[in-house]
């Protein structure tokens, strides 16, 4: 049945049909077409209004409560609040409404200025001027007020208001030029062509003449396609209809660059412009640390429960004594004697979850997203991390995933303008096996690709010579390259030779083809009124009359042009990849060019094939009518172009193949060495061939020499099936790599054996994912996975985008659940970058629908190594400890009160006073920890950066197993214990007296309830501060005015609290207690022997694991210690020199760097003696020499390691 045929009909009966039909017709300036022609149908459309904004003043109020109650905790202590309005609880409301009435306010007043910038933003957007042509002269008119079908005249360095098609501009030739930026970030110059039979409307009377309809569809996201055709109509002619694409549409956003003027009339307004529908918004992302978080929350919510029940219980025990159940001084009222028992204790039950619920932290939440909104500057603020090149620094999109940036073990790495800079430089090229380098070529020379680089000085024969001259043409006809004037562009690549003028286009392959054949003789000049001029050597001019395009596409991988030389010949030259182009041909040194093709992809060389044939006239007037007509289509045109593109690129003569270098980023092998060390695999996903895909990763030392390759190609399934071939290398790798012992610290193996690499094509990757025919997954997945998991590298070359994502879904969702980071910097990489659990954008040079669709932007690939192995170790850590202290100093808290339900006879009598429940944790902890999870360092910035295996000791969220949450919450346990029995204690003591003249029944007058439970909170909050106090590492002004002002600040608030009769009180049960109880001595005692008591177990049992099971961020932190006392600075363990011997400044003799024993393991810091320094190999309890500070650099080769 079909099921979306069904869907289309209800939806259509539901709506109405005339919102489902699928193209719409806009009547150009809003003119009915003649009579006779098609019926004239009320247009319907949404004005030019931009609504980004998310409230309205209305709404807000309801909309944001709404929105945050969905919370879990917030709706929970909503009904705490209720429960307490509701029924008679032991503590007021007030203790659970002004805890959550701060944190709903300020969440309300964060998203409500948001919005109002929002607000603010579109009412500046849509009250921008814009020219309308209406009765032949130009009005103005706000840009909220433009219609579907207005003409609107756009001028140069103006935004376009909306979606529009292009009719006229003021250049000759019907072209203008625009910067897409505010759209894909590309601040390339792009072409757009105007309607070829309205170009010559050039003033405001004619272009209102102008009688035409435009059919095209509804509106869509994709910025890059349009379908769309124009009819024109004509008193005496018959309508004329012509096909409309891309390049026939401005989009909303772009702006217009070196054209005077342009008219175009408006297909797409308001919300249905592209730009606006690309501004929806992504699937919301959660990091591990929240998903932790959201589990100890229901372990505490179980807690509460329990406790409850459990006072509940012993509640009614206890008054099943008719004695203890109505004692003399709490007589019951008959009201009271006849209520049900059931609802008397499902009351009590309600009552004790409100006395309880302190041990959910509603705060937490407002501190953990002030954390992550305030630590986001941090980043962004980072001047290492800006790049002075495009003077841009990382830009935030999301703050949610800061601490997950601190836990990634799967890196997966875009190739082309990731790794590589995407500037592409031409080298050679090959024609039929003739290898032509630029230098060579100007001298007439030439050499032979299977000869020694020798020139040859020979002259060429005469047909090769005419087949060269044909390759350079082909090279300065088959692109879509624009010339403009240098004072006329702001942009683009300039000639060498001093000329003038620029070559522009969206890709930097062609820019390096054409300006390459310009170095080899041959030079584009430009392309006027549909004719490409070129310049010979012998300085003549050539025109060819282009009379089709054929465009790139990542599915074809080639492109085309048919033009017409001035003999009349009909050529169509083809230029792509060299799988898409040598299938296709029938003629021409095959093997040859194959052969070098190879070679420059083992070099790393990006190369591309060149071809043509020759057409007659019939045969192109049969290729022009099947391109009209799948131009023309509304429906499936791209399906029926590349019909045709197909049946037209067929048969073609080889000519030869160009190589062009993209460049590897500045330190791009320099990170991915680090993000190995750091204990993450890194995989490298591009659609390049396969030799120049592992020529750059030997490059960025993805691969090293010792590494040994299997690979997953379509050639090896041709050899063997599949089955086998994943059983053979799962049987290899799992054997030898299951016996190597590995590094704790650098992830190598100990011993000089092989590290394994992977590389898989997409041909492969598809049968790999391919179901079963059952329609159970395939196994292959499962050894295909445990496979990739032993090595140290995984290349996949020819992948589609589709391919990329599914790539990351299948690591993602893999039984260990590892967190991925995918980077790109293409629309081809967006797709793994919403896939990945944190996808960051790189904001180069092929446009920035990457850094618009990603969690992080940053400027270079190198700038990903601070991102992960500082900021993002930084910010886990810090979010672990905050997560954690919350529940402790909650459990801390609320534990005595339970215990005290025990000395009370379950009578739900709160231990502390209503200002302190509120107050504990707003203002008397809460800044404290807000301020170590912004600014805590428990090793340094350089530490970190040149230590990447420290980032190993936080991964797999260690600082929240549960080994960890149990360990906090046992200790906060012991503390609230200690905090309760000990002011039992001292209560129980008869000296508690300051001058022993009171009797013990004064005392308990004197010291009674709540002096009880000030006690206890007093050293509960000096408890929980001082732990904090004791876990920072990095003090500064800001840490000790918080800390030591929190507890200065609780201190005065007691004494005023206590110290004044407040008259809006209805009760003075705290006045002169805090000043009482401080009035003795046994009290400041006791207040400072069992904070002592409290912090004691924390304090011992981290010596002991320092001293027993140091982590390796411990043992770094006493090697730092030790060197503020000996000037010591520290390096990690890395790789082996290049050499046994390396000295600094002043030579050292090689015979005494053989002395050193050869068997000690490797240096990790170095004493400085002024300019120079030795190695100390005692990190990590290593054994070895000690060298005088007078002895240089050194180093000793044993085992895998890298120079420092």
């Amino acid at each position: 049945m079909d099921w979306s045929g069904l869907w289309s009909t209800i939806r259509r009966w539901c709506v109405g049909e005339e919102n489902w039909v699928d193209s719409r017709t806009v009547y150009i300036g809003h003119r009915e077409p003649p009579p006779g022609t098609d019926a004239y149908i009320v247009q319907n459309y949404p004005d030019n209004r931009i609504v980004s904004s998310k409230y309205t003043f209305w709404n807000f109020i309801p909309k944001n409560l709404f929105e945050q109650f969905r919370r879990i905790a917030n709706f929970y202590f909503l009904i705490i609040f209720l429960v307490q309005l509701i029924i008679d609880t032991p503590t007021s409301p007030v203790t659970s409404g002004l805890p959550l009435f701060f944190v709903i306010t300020v969440t309300a007043i964060k998203q409500g200025y948001e919005d109002w910038l929002r607000h603010k933003a579109d009412n500046a957007v849509n009250r921008c001027p814009v020219h309308v042509i209406q009765g032949g002269k130009v009005v103005q008119k706000q840009s909220r007020k433009l219609q579907v079908g207005d003409i609107v005249m756009t001028k140069e360095n103006e935004t376009f208001p909306c979606d529009m098609v292009f009719l006229s501009s003021s250049s000759d030739d019907g072209t203008c030029f625009v910067t897409t930026a505010s759209l894909d970030g590309e601040s390339s110059t792009k072409t757009y062509q105007a309607v070829q039979d309205t170009k010559a409307l050039r003033t405001e009377a004619e272009v209102d003449t102008l009688n035409a309809t435009i059919e095209c569809e509804q509106p869509q996201p994709d910025l890059y396609n349009f379908v769309g055709r124009i009819n024109i109509y004509h008193e005496t002619e018959e309508p004329i209809a012509r096909p409309l694409g891309s390049e026939n549409v401005l989009l909303r956003g772009a702006t217009l660059k070196n054209t005077q003027s342009i008219y175009g009339v408006a297909i797409y307004t308001g919300m249905e412009t592209k730009m606006a529908l690309n501004y929806q918004s992504k699937s919301q992302k959660r990091s591990a640390v929240e998903k932790s978080m959201n589990m100890f929350l229901i372990v505490y919510l179980c807690i509460l429960i329990s406790k409850a029940l459990i006072t509940t219980i012993l509640k009614f025990m206890w008054q099943s004594d008719s004695v203890r159940d109505e004692p003399w001084f709490n007589m019951k009222t008959q009201a009271e004697r006849q209520r049900n028992k059931f609802l008397s204790s499902f009351t009590d039950f309600l009552a004790f979850m409100v006395l309880f619920n302190y041990i959910i932290p509603v705060s937490m939440y407002v501190t953990v997203e002030m954390q992550k909104f305030l630590g986001s500057y941090f980043i962004s603020w980072d001047e290492e991390m800006f790049d002075d090149e495009i003077c841009e620094g990382p830009i935030i999109n999301t703050s949610d995933l800061n601490e997950e940036l601190g836990q990634v073990e799967y890196v997966f790495t875009d190739k082309t303008g990731t790794l590589t800079e995407n500037n592409m430089e031409f080298i050679e090229c090959c024609i039929d096996g003739h290898v032509h380098v630029q230098h060579s070529i100007s001298n007439g020379q030439s050499f032979y690709s299977n000869a020694a680089i020798d020139f040859i000085d020979a002259p060429v024969g005469i047909a090769d010579q005419e087949r060269k001259e044909l390759f350079f043409r082909a090279l300065c006809l088959c692109h879509t390259v624009q010339v403009k004037r240098e004072d006329e562009t702001d942009y683009q690549k300039q000639h060498q030779d001093g000329r003038s003028s620029v070559y522009i286009s969206s890709s930097p392959d062609e820019i390096a083809l054409v300006e390459g054949v310009k170095r080899l003789g041959f030079t584009f000049v430009q392309v006027k009124d549909n004719f490409m001029e070129l310049e010979n050597p012998e300085a003549e001019i050539e025109r060819y009359e282009l009379l089709q395009i054929l465009n790139f596409d990542s599915v074809r991988r080639r492109m085309s042009v048919i033009v017409r030389s001035v003999t009349g010949e009909i050529i169509l030259f083809c230029k792509g990849a060299d799988l898409s182009i040598f299938p296709r041909v029938k003629a021409g040194k095959l093997d040859l060019v194959r052969q070098r093709v190879q070679q420059n992809a083992v070099e790393g060389l990006r190369t591309l094939c060149v071809a043509y044939k020759v057409l007659t006239s019939e045969e192109y007037d049969s290729v022009h009518a099947l391109l009209q007509n799948a131009k023309l289509a509304l429906q499936e045109r791209d399906r029926k172009l590349a019909e045709a593109y197909d049946l037209i690129e067929s048969d073609l003569d080889l000519l030869g193949a160009t190589a062009v270098e993209d460049r590897l980023q500045d330190k791009a092998a320099e990170t991915v060495e680090a993000l190995q060390k750091a204990g993450m695999k890194v995989w490298v996903l591009t659609g390049d061939k396969m030799e120049t895909a592992a020529a750059t990763c030997y490059a960025c030392k993805l691969f090293r020499r010792s590494t040994q390759l299997f690979e997953l190609t379509t050639k090896r399934i041709e050899e063997q099936s599949l089955h086998d071939v994943l059983f053979d290398l799962n049987r290899t790798i799992i054997r030898q790599s299951g016996s190597l012992p590995r590094d704790t610290y650098s992830g190598f193996s100990q011993h000089d054996l092989h590290d394994y690499g992977l590389i898989i094509d997409g041909t492969t990757l598809s049968l790999i994912m391919k179901p079963a025919e059952n329609g159970s997954s395939s196994n292959y997945k499962d050894l295909f996975l445990e496979i990739c998991r032993n090595c140290s590298g995984v290349l996949c070359c020819r992948m589609a985008p589709l391919q990329k994502a599914q790539i990351v879904k299948l690591i993602k969702s893999s039984k260990e659940h590892p967190i991925t980071l995918a980077i790109g910097d293409g629309a081809n990489d967006v797709s793994m970058i919403l896939e990945a659990h944190v996808g960051i954008g790189i904001l180069g040079k092929e446009g920035r629908q990457a850094a618009r669709n990603s969690d992080y932007c940053i400027p270079k690939f190198k700038h990903l190594k601070k991102l992960l192995l500082v900021h993002g170790h930084y910010y886990y850590i810090r979010i672990a400890q905050l997560v954690q202290y919350f529940f402790y100093k909650n459990v801390c808290f609320i534990f005595p009160q339970f215990l005290y339900q025990f000395f009370c006879g379950f009578s739900q009598q709160p231990l502390y006073d209503t200002a302190y429940l509120t107050l504990y944790n707003i203002s008397f902890t809460s800044l404290p920890i807000l301020l170590y999870s912004l600014m805590e360092q428990h090793v340094s910035i350089d530490t970190l950066r040149r230590n990447p295996f420290l980032y190993r000791d936080v991964a797999k969220n260690s600082l929240l197993s549960w080994k960890s949450f149990i360990y906090w919450t046992f200790l906060g346990v012991f503390d609230a214990v200690v905090f309760f029995f000990g002011a039992y204690f001292i209560f129980d003591n008869s000296t508690m007296t300051s001058n022993g003249q009171l009797l013990r029944a004064n005392l308990n007058m004197m010291f009674g309830n709540w002096t009880f439970g000030t006690l206890v909170f007093t050293v509960l909050v000096f408890t929980v501060t001082l732990k904090l106090a004791l876990d920072t590492h990095n003090w500064t002004w800001v840490n000790h005015f918080v800390i030591w002002g929190s507890l200065l600040f609780y201190i005065i608030f007691s004494f005023l609290w206590g110290g004044i009769i407040w008259p809006f009180l209805n009760y003075q049960r705290m006045y002169y207690v805090f000043m009482q109880m401080l009035s003795t001595g046994p009290a400041w005692l006791g207040i400072i022997l069992l904070i002592t008591i409290s912090l004691l177990p924390d304090v011992v049992k981290k010596v002991l694991c320092r001293q027993l099971w140091p982590t390796a961020t411990q043992k770094l932190q006493d090697i730092l210690r030790q060197s503020k006392k000996d000037r010591v600075s520290e390096f990690s363990p890395l790789a082996p020199p290049p050499s046994s011997t390396y000295t600094n400044n002043i030579y050292r003799s090689h015979q005494q760097s053989k002395s050193i024993s050869a068997d000690s393991r490797k240096v990790t810091h170095t004493y400085w003696a002024e300019d120079d320094y030795c190695n100390n190999p005692s990190l990590f309890d290593y054994s070895g020499n000690h060298y005088p500070t007078n002895a240089r650099c050194i180093f000793v080769p044993s085992g895998l390691e890298t120079t420092v």
